[in-house]
């Protein structure tokens, strides 16, 4: 197979936005578009990768090193068109000479959609430009076909007929060609336009003139969402939400009130779990089969463990490793805890850092003191330990298997297995003060009067 590289157009300002984050850096199922886009172009069998950005825009700059590295980058400067940000990777792509895709950081084209570009050059077309069939107008440029998949030119909606405006084959900007075709055509490209840029489209002519093949490709529409506005980041996130929903649904996932459910780009959830309403499952989450999410939770960077009970109104930080058949109830928080297999917290605690054994119960109102303003430290339960009702674990503390702790109880030092800890002062009862406390304060109150 040819080698496969892809230049990704990143220089946009993202204006209608109207944002201090660049366009590229909002997300989608969690998931900025600018990695959507090179999850894509990966996805496709893309090994090199060279992203375009702007002169000032530091942030995707910066983004784009911790993924890829700093041979990633092309800088755009000054912003001249589309056509003029992909002359801008021609010295990150010297020496190359595979195939190249270009294609968009706003968008959220999957590897799939890309496949039939690459099948076009493999089936000796020089130049391949990715289409889609619109459902709808738009102002997208239109696709003039030939015989077959041959394509004999890009017309722009502002230059377009009736007649050409009625076709439903549009352009989605993206295409492939060799490098050495691609970088030819594009040293041809002029400016000469209401603008004065340089146009991407416009190597399109220049390759039909020359005398190459060129060929469209078509992906479904759905796969060409690039939102350049929040009304349209919005729509594209609701598209992705029902996409997955479907997806998991389809697996054997039960969503009690799907549309009310969110997930993530990487979120796995495998078949027979349960999932109840208006439950957020923000990215790094994996839930086992045979687990029930009830109402109102919210997880994130998580793992739930085979018949595992988390829920109503559970909270799972980055960390929690929540067992097989374990129970994380109402209004518990947990964050860097592993929570072994049959465990118990079933309300009101937070459990930071550290461990639970199997089979270990945390009464109501268990605190992991973990913090010190500085540092945190880790708390480990022992199997089948009991942790008391309003207990404050102060870390580092190990309660050991089998241990209780008394109700109430401030525990700083380590508990013994099988041995009761109480860290509460000792009652003290004065009979007959609550009596005598309100007749004094009756009369005081009645001489004020």
């Amino acid at each position: 197979m040819t080698e496969r590289a892809a230049v990704i157009l990143a220089a946009g300002a993202g204006t209608r936005m109207k944002s201090p984050k660049p366009k590229v850096m909002h997300t989608v199922g969690g998931r900025t578009l600018i990695d959507h886009a090179i999850d894509g172009v990966q996805g496709a069998g893309c090994e090199r990768i060279v992203v375009v950005v702007g002169a000032a825009n530091e942030a995707v700059k910066a983004h784009v090193v911790r993924r890829l590295g700093a041979s990633a980058i092309a800088v755009q400067d000054p912003p001249l068109g589309t056509g003029h940000a992909v002359l801008a990777a021609k010295e990150a792509l010297a020496g190359y000479a595979g195939d190249v895709v270009v294609t968009y950081a706003d968008g959220l084209l999957p590897a799939a959609a890309l496949q039939p570009l690459f099948g076009l050059r493999d089936d000796g077309a020089d130049l391949a430009v990715l289409g889609f069939e619109a459902t709808s107008d738009n102002a997208f440029g239109r696709l003039i076909m030939g015989e077959g998949d041959t394509l004999e030119r890009i017309v722009e909606v502002k230059e377009a007929t009736p007649a050409e405006l009625a076709i439903t084959a549009c352009n989605s900007g993206v295409l492939a060609a060799s490098a050495r075709v691609l970088f030819e055509l594009l040293a041809k490209v002029g400016c000469d336009n209401a603008k004065g840029e340089y146009y991407l489209t416009d190597v399109v002519e220049i390759a039909r003139r020359a005398g190459l093949s060129v060929r469209a490709a078509f992906a479904p529409e759905e796969a060409f969402q690039a939102p350049n506005s929040q009304g349209e980041l919005a729509a594209a996130e609701a598209a992705f939400q029902q996409r997955r929903r479907f997806e998991l649904m389809e697996s054997g996932v039960t969503l009690t009130a799907p549309q009310t459910v969110f997930v993530s780009w990487d979120t796995k959830i495998a078949p027979g779990v349960t999932i109840e309403p208006n439950v957020i499952i923000a990215p790094g989450v994996t839930v086992e089969a045979g687990a029930v999410i009830r109402a109102f939770s919210h997880l994130e960077g998580a793992v739930v463990r085979a018949g595992a009970i988390v829920g109503p109104f559970a909270r799972l930080r980055p960390g929690a490793d929540i067992g097989e058949d374990a129970h994380i109830g109402n209004f518990v928080e947990v964050k860097k805890v592993v929570v072994g297999k049959g465990a118990k917290a079933n309300h009101l605690a937070y459990l930071g850092d550290g461990s639970v054994g199997a089979g270990a119960n945390i009464g109501a109102g268990t605190i992991f003191c973990n913090y010190d303003g500085f540092d945190k430290y880790d708390t480990h339960v022992g199997e089948g330990a009991f942790v008391g009702s309003n207990s404050a674990l102060v870390a580092p503390v190990t309660i050991g298997p089998g241990a209780y702790t008394g109700s109430g109880s401030v525990i700083t030092s380590d508990v013994a297995a099988d041995a009761l800890a109480l860290g509460r002062a000792r009652q003290d009862e004065k009979p007959g003060w609550a009596a005598a406390f309100r007749a004094q304060k009756l009369a005081e109150k009645a001489k004020k009067a």
